[in-house]
């Protein structure tokens, strides 16, 4: 019989880079008797402003997780942070946004049913319906939202209504091919992941693949990144 994992507290943050950050920080969770299992960080060296996520062991932390945010907020105070606190047994719904093309979906599904990756799809939303099939096979609810230039607005306020509706955490656009508008981005701030082929800005427009072959180029790749 294998013991059960006990569950982790996250912090994700950032803030004007200063002297003491990671010190105080980590000062924070040494002092209430955390044990650090990850921790990664960066400055961007043009805007100094400093990220870190950080994570520790809730086994043995004397601050019970209910009050953690509320202790640790007198440190952020301190350095005028914008912080999030997070648990590993927190399971986060994704609504996942398609259009024709379904591989990245049918991995994200994939890997989410072989438990890579730890998370709840409880709704996909597609312009067109293509993907439709493959969706009601893995028994997922399927919205489907003709987009054009009249439309655009209204179907975007019902995409929302219906994130609101199933409590979407997180949404994925996985080969979403429609600019989302500068509200729908505003509505979920640092909650929109965008998965893009890794060829801007060498080679932008409607057929990158195209013409990264007919440039030779022989590696490609893909990038993950936060839509602002």
């Amino acid at each position: 019989m294998t013991e059960e994992k006990s569950a982790n507290a996250i912090l994700l943050l950032s803030c004007q880079d200063q002297k003491g950050l990671v010190y105080n920080i980590s000062n924070f969770i040494y002092r209430h008797n955390g044990n650090i299992v990850h921790a990664a960080q960066h400055t961007s060296v043009t805007r100094k402003i400093f990220f870190m996520r950080i994570e520790w062991e809730l086994n043995g932390f004397v601050i019970p997780r209910d009050e953690i945010a509320l202790v640790f907020k007198h440190v952020a105070s301190q350095f005028d942070m914008t912080w999030e606190l997070h648990f590993s047994d927190t399971v986060p719904r994704l609504a996942i946004f398609v259009s024709r093309h379904p591989h990245c979906l049918y991995d994200l599904i994939l890997r989410r049913r072989m438990g890579e990756i730890r998370a709840e799809i409880p709704l996909v939303i597609s312009n067109h319906l293509d993907v439709k099939p493959m969706i009601e096979q893995f028994g997922l609810d399927f919205m489907h939202f003709p987009i054009t230039p009249e439309n655009k607005a209204d179907q975007e306020q019902r995409q929302i209504e219906e994130i609101r509706k199933h409590n979407i955490d997180l949404i994925v656009l996985a080969r979403y091919m429609q600019v989302l508008s500068n509200r729908f981005v505003e509505e979920y701030p640092n909650k929109i992941i965008n998965i893009h082929h890794s060829f801007l800005p060498a080679f932008a427009g409607a057929h990158p693949y195209q013409q990264a072959y007919d440039r030779g180029v022989k590696i490609i790749g893909a990038t993950s990144h936060y839509v602002t």
